[in-house]
């Protein structure tokens, strides 16, 4: 069905695209015809305005006739030194209180069209030349193309706009849906597991096994509230960053393996409070901390960076792991992306929503190299409320 749909589009674009190729094509050849017609207009009255100069006697009526018919297409006649000797079809008014206007409008004419030369003695040489303008049909037709080029480019961008919102909200309810779905199918199972926890205690309540498993079924409780927050809009309270990043550094820095070291610096100097919701930013701390685990083979270092700038509070999550491949760096964050053999590849993905959509904070690659190491990133605004 995706296929489907994904060649539809294909087609219109390639139809929209020979449209606007067509209509380009046929707009240049309307555009030529109408300058070939005008130029023809031009030199049937300048051949008028001939006859009229060599026989001044004969019947005037024919001349005058096609001069005067010719009423849009502007001329500017001048002598052989091109002096301006009379024009028509411009704007009188400006030609008297502009004296830049005509001028500039036989520098326009003469880069726009071929004049006519009208020669009227050789000995000494004498000629009128007739340079001409465009129509303001000519104008349209040829900036027409452009004119819709724009129209459509913008219509082409607004489908994208629109498109790529309706694909964002129907994903934000994919995965609000699935969120909830998960936390309500872990909700009764929970409850029967702790149950039988609470009864395992009651008979031995020194038992390591039902310490384990109490262990198990709160983590499990921990995913279900995680994936609940995610489904419906958290809400933020204030909490102090350093303590909550160091509790996920802990839990992690127990379950990885001995010869990963792990260190934290925090330049900050001095507690500070700011709006979290601290299930989900655990959360995306631990998926970070996570992920620099998988991207280590059992051995590196784990360097988490915390401080302030002028308005913003400042998380780095560095490892000497592989590090990530140019070409990859504007996937890692893209839904089912990942380069493990195991995983779904949405923990980056849910770790940037929750920061940018629940925190107005932003997550990204700081950077990163092949074979030395990646830095990610958290910008978390001071003033969230």
């Amino acid at each position: 069905m995706i296929s489907y749909l994904a060649n539809w589009r294909t087609w219109i674009a390639g139809i929209a695209v020979v449209i606007v190729i067509a209509t380009i094509f046929y707009s240049r050849y309307l555009a030529r015809k109408i300058a070939n017609e005008e130029r023809d207009k031009v030199e049937l009255w300048v051949t008028a305005s001939k006859a009229i100069f060599d026989n001044p006697s004969m019947p005037l009526t024919l001349p005058n006739m096609i001069r005067n018919e010719q009423t849009d297409i502007p001329i500017i006649e001048t002598n052989e030194k091109d002096s301006i000797v009379s024009f028509i079809n411009l704007d009188s008014l400006q030609a008297r209180n502009n004296p830049e206007y005509l001028p500039k409008k036989l520098r326009e004419f003469k880069r726009a069209n071929e004049p006519f030369v009208l020669v009227l003695s050789q000995q000494p040489y004498m000629a009128n030349k007739y340079y001409y303008g465009n129509t303001r049909l000519l104008n349209e037709v040829r900036y027409y193309p452009i004119i819709q080029l724009v129209i459509v480019g913008l219509f082409i961008l607004l489908t994208l706009m629109l498109l790529n919102t309706r694909h964002r909200s129907v994903q934000n309810q994919l995965w609000a849906g699935m969120a909830k779905e998960t936390a309500h199918q872990l909700g009764t199972p929970l409850s029967s597991l702790q149950g039988w926890v609470e009864m395992l205690k009651e008979g031995d309540p020194d038992n390591n096994i039902t310490r384990e498993l109490e262990k198990d079924v709160d983590r499990l409780k921990l995913v279900s509230d995680r994936f609940s927050k995610i489904g419906s809009t958290p809400q933020l309270e204030p909490t102090e960053l350093a303590g909550q990043v160091n509790a996920v550094l802990e839990y992690v820095k127990r379950r990885a393996p001995g010869k990963i070291q792990f260190q934290v610096n925090n330049t900050i100097g001095k507690p500070v409070n700011i709006m979290l919701s601290p299930t989900l930013f655990d959360w995306v701390i631990e998926n970070l901390l996570k992920n620099a685990l998988d991207a280590m083979e059992g051995k590196g270092q784990i360097l988490v960076d915390i401080k302030q700038s002028d308005n913003a509070i400042i998380i780095d999550v560095t490892d000497t792991g592989k590090g990530i491949s140019s070409g990859n760096l504007q996937k890692v964050f893209q839904p089912g992306f990942t380069t493990k053999k195991r995983g779904w590849g949405l923990g980056l993905t849910l770790s940037k929503r929750i920061i940018e959509q629940y925190h107005r904070g932003q997550l990204f690659v700081k950077n990163s190299e092949p074979g030395k190491g990646t830095t990610f990133r958290i910008l978390l605004p001071q003033n969230l409320s």
